[in-house]
C-alpha cells in the first residue's frame, strides 16, 4: 500500500527544514571514515596503549590491524534490575566476536540511573540532564579510535536515548543496541494503582504499599509497564537498531544469550572488514526518526520520548518538533493497550504478538517508511519477525498473523483508537503536549480556576491538608529544565486521580515531566517555554481560569489580553534547587540547556559548513505550517 499522505507530508517537511544540517553530519561523518581499520589511523605508542592488557591472541589480531575491533559500551549496574543483567553480556559479546573473527573491547561504562528510585528525591533533578552525561561518557568511550564497530547495552529511561545521541556523535562507526529485557510478570499493573491510591488516602501504612511494590517490582529485568524504559526498547526496534523481536525477551534466558551473540556477530558483519558496512549514522535519517515517532503514537509510549526523539534527531542533524508529533498522531492509529493506557504488560504484549506483529501492520497499512536501512540491511519489512531458538542459534519466523489477545494487540483495521492520543496543546500559556490515550473522554475539557504551586511538595502539603477538595487547574511550574532539571511529577499522580475520582473537575498543567506513566488525569505537560526561558507560565495568578481543551489542542489563561500583557513574570527562589546530592556540578547544564521542544539538549546542531546559511532558533517557525485542509487529511486503510 502507498505511504500515508500525511506521513509523506511531514517526513518531506522535516527533509526540508533539515537540509543544511543533514548534509553538514553526513559531511563530517564521511570526513570520519578511514580506509582499513579505524585503529590504523593511531601511530605504535597509541596502538600499543590500546592493546597492552590483551590476551596474545587477540592482541595479534589487533596487531594486524585487518579484523574489526567492536567496543562494548555498557551502561551495567548491579543496583538497577534492568541493567543488573548486562553483567554478563561482555563475556558472550567477546566470544562471538571472536568467533566471527574479530575482538571485543570493553571501551567504556556510563552511568546509569532509576527514575523509580529518584521519584520526588533531589537526585531526580539530575535525571533529566543524565541523558547528556551518558551521551559524553559514550563520546570519551569511542575517543580512543580504536573501534571499526560498537555495541551498546542500555535499556532506561535517559540511558538509551543518551547511548543513541553519543553513537550518532561518532555516526562513522556501525551501532547494535542490545536489550536487556523486561522481567517476568508480577503483580497486576491495576492492583500496584490501586494500592497506590489507597496510600494516597492514608487507607494502608507504608508496610503494605512497599509489599505491593515488591511484588510488582521483584526480580531481574525492565519494569513490565510501558513506561519510557520499554518505550525505548519499541523505539529502537522500529528505528531498525535492534536484532527484530529481542526488546522483550526476559533475561537469564538461552534466548536472551543467544540473541546477544547474535547481536555481536552481526556488528563485524557491518563493520568496515564486513560484508555489509553500515554506519549508525546513515541508518538514522529522517525516515527512521518519522518511523521512531510513529512507534510510540501507535504504542501509546512515554511523553519523555517528545524530548529525547528531538534531542537524538538533533545529534543526526535532523530537525523535527511537536507539529511533526500532533500531525502523525491524527492519522497513526493506537493498536496496543499496555499498562498505564491498558492492563497488560509487555510481556502480554509480546505474548500477544509483539513488535513485529505492530511494524507489519504499519507497513500493510501504509503507516510507516519500510525503504530504510536497518543492523540488517533490508529495509523494515525484515523486522517483522520473532526470534526463536534452534538448538543453541537464533532463528527468526514471521510475526503471528493474528493477534493472541485483542485486548492487548490490534490489527489496523479494527484498533483501539483511530489516533495516537498524542496532542499539541497551543495558547497564550505557551506550547505543550498532552498523552489522552488514558484519559476519558469527559475528561479532554476542562476549564477551572488556577491554583500556583512552585514544587510538587507544596501541592502534596495542600492536597493532605484537604484544600483541594474542589475543582481546579494545577499550575506547577519552575520544574523545566533550567530550573530544577525537570524532575518528573508523579508524586501528583495518585492525588490528582483521587480527587478526579471523587468527582472533581481537575487538570495539570507544568513545565515538567511525567513521563510514560502519565495516566487517566489530563496533563498539560513540559509547557515550553519554560518560566525562565520566559514562558507565560510566570504569568498566571490564583483565581485565573484556565482552559484545557485537549480536543481543540488549546492551552489558555482566560485573561483579558492587555492584563495578561502587562502582568511580570513570578519569581521564586531556587537557591534549594541548586546544591546538595550533587545539584551544584550540574550548573552548566542548567544555564545552557535548550527549551523542552529542542531536545533540552546541551549540545547544538551540527556546524555549518556555510557561515551565512540560516540558523534554526525556534523549531515551529523554521519550515511552513501545515495548512488548515492538511489538518483534515483523513487516514486511508
Amino acid at each position: 500500500m502507498s505511504l500515508h499522505p500525511v506521513i509523506a507530508a511531514v517526513t518531506e517537511r522535516v527533509i526540508e527544514r533539515s537540509r543544511l544540517y543533514r548534509a553538514a553530519y553526513l559531511n563530517r561523518l564521511a570526513d570520519s571514515i578511514h580506509q582499513g581499520t579505524q585503529r590504523s589511523a593511531l601511530s605504535c605508542t597509541n596502538l600499543a596503549h590500546g592493546f597492552a592488557a590483551f590476551p596474545a591472541h587477540d592482541k595479534l589480531v589487533l596487531k594486524q590491524q585487518r579484523q574489526p575491533s567492536v567496543a562494548i559500551v555498557s551502561s551495567y549496574n548491579d543496583m538497577l534490575s534492568a541493567h543488573q543483567p548486562y553483567e554478563h553480556f561482555p563475556h558472550i559479546i567477546k566470544d562471538a566476536v571472536r568467533e566471527a573473527g574479530g575482538v571485543a573491547q570493553f571501551a567504556g561504562g556510563t552511568p546509569a540511573m532509576c527514575d523509580g528510585i529518584t521519584q520526588g528525591q533531589p537526585g531526580m533533578e539530575l535525571s533529566l540532564f543524565s541523558r547528556d552525561t551518558i551521551a559524553m561518557s559514550t563520546a570519551i568511550a569511542l575517543s580512543h579510535n580504536m573501534f571499526d564497530a560498537a555495541v551498546y547495552l542500555g535499556i532506561c529511561d535517559k540511558i538509551v536515548p543518551g547511548l543513541l545521541i553519543g553513537a550518532l556523535h561518532f555516526g562513522h562507526l556501525p551501532a547494535i543496541f542490545i536489550p536487556g529485557g523486561p522481567m517476568t510478570s508480577g503483580m497486576s499493573n491495576s492492583e500496584k494503582s490501586r494500592i497506590r491510591q489507597l496510600y494516597a488516602q492514608g487507607k494502608i501504612d507504608r508496610e503494605g504499599l512497599l509489599e505491593a511494590e515488591s511484588k510488582s517490582y521483584h526480580g531481574a529485568g525492565t519494569c513490565t509497564f510501558y513506561g519510557t524504559a520499554n518505550s525505548n526498547q519499541m523505539m529502537m526496534e522500529f528505528m531498525g537498531l535492534h536484532l527484530p523481536g529481542s526488546a522483550f525477551i526476559t533475561p537469564n534466558t538461552p534466548l536472551r544469550d543467544a540473541l546477544t551473540a547474535a547481536a555481536a556477530r552481526r556488528a563485524v558483519e557491518i563493520s568496515g572488514q564486513g560484508s555489509a558496512f553500515t554506519p549508525v549514522g546513515q541508518i538514522v535519517d529522517e525516515k527512521t526518526i518519522v518511523n521512531g515517532i510513529i512507534a510510540l503514537l501507535t504504542t501509546g509510549g512515554s511523553t519523555n520520548h517528545t524530548i529525547h526523539l528531538i534531542a537524538i534527531a538533533r545529534a543526526a542533524g535532523i530537525v523535527i518538533d511537536w507539529d511533526d508529533f500532533h500531525r502523525l498522531s491524527s492519522v497513526i492509529p493506537l493498536l496496543t493497550r499496555i499498562y498505564p493506557n491498558g492492563e497488560a504488560d509487555v510481556n502480554h504484549f509480546h505474548a500477544a504478538g509483539g513488535t513485529g506483529f505492530v511494524i507489519r501492520e504499519l507497513l500493510d497499512g501504509g503507516l510507516l517508511h519500510d525503504d530504510v536501512t536497518t543492523v540488517l540491511g533490508k529495509g523494515l519489512r525484515a523486522h517483522c519477525s520473532e526470534p526463536f531458538l534452534d538448538g543453541d542459534k537464533v532463528i527468526w519466523k514471521d510475526a503471528p498473523a493474528q493477534t493472541a489477545d485483542e485486548a492487548v494487540l490490534r490489527p489496523v483495521a479494527q484498533p483501539f483508537a483511530p489516533d495516537g492520543g498524542l496532542r499539541l496543546l497551543t495558547g497564550n500559556l505557551g506550547r505543550a503536549v498532552i498523552k489522552i490515550s488514558a484519559v476519558k473522554p469527559q475528561y479532554h475539557l476542562v476549564e477551572a480556576p488556577a491554583i500556583v504551586f512552585t514544587s510538587q511538595e507544596e501541592f502534596m502539603h495542600a492536597y493532605q491538608e484537604g484544600k483541594l477538595e474542589r475543582d481546579f487547574v494545577a499550575v506547577v511550574r519552575f520544574q523545566g529544565p533550567k530550573a530544577n532539571g525537570m524532575p518528573e511529577l508523579h508524586a501528583l499522580t495518585p492525588a490528582l486521580g483521587n480527587l478526579q475520582d471523587a468527582g472533581f473537575h481537575v487538570a495539570l498543567v507544568t513545565d515538567g515531566r511525567m513521563s510514560g506513566a502519565s495516566g487517566k488525569v489530563p496533563a498539560a505537560i513540559h509547557v515550553s517555554p519554560e518560566v525562565l526561558a520566559g514562558g507565560p507560565l510566570g504569568r498566571v495568578r490564583n483565581g485565573d481560569m484556565i482552559r484545557l481543551d485537549a480536543e481543540a489542542g488549546t492551552l489558555q489563561a482566560l485573561v483579558p489580553q492587555a492584563d495578561w500583557e502587562r502582568r511580570p513574570l513570578a519569581h521564586v527562589d531556587r537557591s534549594s534547587n541548586v546544591i546538595g546530592m550533587g545539584r551544584e556540578l550540574f550548573a552548566m547544564f542548567r544555564s545552557t540547556v535548550s527549551i523542552a521542544e529542542e531536545g533540552a539538549a546541551s549540545f547544538g546542531l551540527p556546524h555549518l559548513a556555510t557561515p551565512s546559511s540560516p540558523e534554526i532558533n525556534q523549531p515551529n517557525d523554521a519550515a511552513e505550517p501545515f495548512s488548515d485542509e492538511d489538518t483534515h487529511v483523513q487516514q486511508s486503510i
